[in-house]
């Protein structure tokens, strides 16, 4: 099966998926405990351009806080988390984020190098009966629309270990998905933001449309 039909496919779910009129937006998780939650703020915005250039969905394309003490994280269909350091969640954040996921939401979560222990220690407070397991190459997210048959992209070093991906799953539904050692999002910043070069970038993003894909229409 060609990418272009694949792509074209996509499209389709997607339009049929999305409510008239709306645009595909994701939320940049605002947390408390001293990680650099807003860090790289082209990611978002260029990874939904990618996205609407390779399937035609429409696209907000905005860099947008997310608080998850309060009711606006459930104005996003997607969530997306990132840092180097520590993480703490409030009993109303885990609160919301518990409500948000149990009720058709997804997190995207990326170890920007630094965010492994506390996300995990966290995570813990919202699902505590509940754990993070790493998805066979073979899940479909890596499968469509693009290829990714050894699983998550190696996009940048950090302490040079295999990239891995994890999910968090509720009722047979994955609703977080997790990347460590692997940092995909930092493709998806601006080109200066880290120097990495045009091969890799591309490969971020076309692993980040599969993500987007896969959280949109599962």
């Amino acid at each position: 099966m060609g990418i272009t039909f694949l792509l074209l496919v996509t499209a389709s779910v997607l339009s049929q998926t999305a409510a008239p009129g709306s645009a595909v937006r994701i939320g940049r998780v605002k947390y408390t405990g001293g990680g650099d939650w807003y860090n790289d703020p082209s990611a978002e915005v260029n990874v939904l351009q990618f996205l609407h250039e390779q399937t035609g969905v429409d696209v907000d394309p905005t860099y947008t806080p997310a608080d998850i003490s309060n009711d606006q994280l459930f104005s996003f269909p997607i969530l997306f988390m990132t840092g180097h350091g520590n993480i703490a969640f409030g009993e109303k954040e885990v609160r919301n984020l518990r409500t948000y996921l149990e009720n058709g939401g997804f997190l995207y979560a990326d170890d920007d190098y630094g965010m492994d222990k506390p996300f995990r220690r966290e995570l813990k407070k919202v699902f505590p009966d509940q754990e993070l397991v790493e998805l066979p190459f073979s899940y479909g997210l890596y499968h469509a629309p693009f290829s990714f048959p050894a699983g998550p992209p190696k996009t940048h070093k950090h302490d040079g270990k295999p990239p891995r991906g994890y999910g968090l799953f509720l009722h047979g539904r994955l609703v977080v998905y997790y990347t460590y050692e692997s940092n995909p999002s930092d493709g998806w910043a601006d080109p200066e933001a880290h120097g990495d070069p045009p091969d890799k970038r591309e490969e971020a993003l076309r692993f980040g449309v599969n993500l987007l894909v896969w959280a949109l229409t599962h």
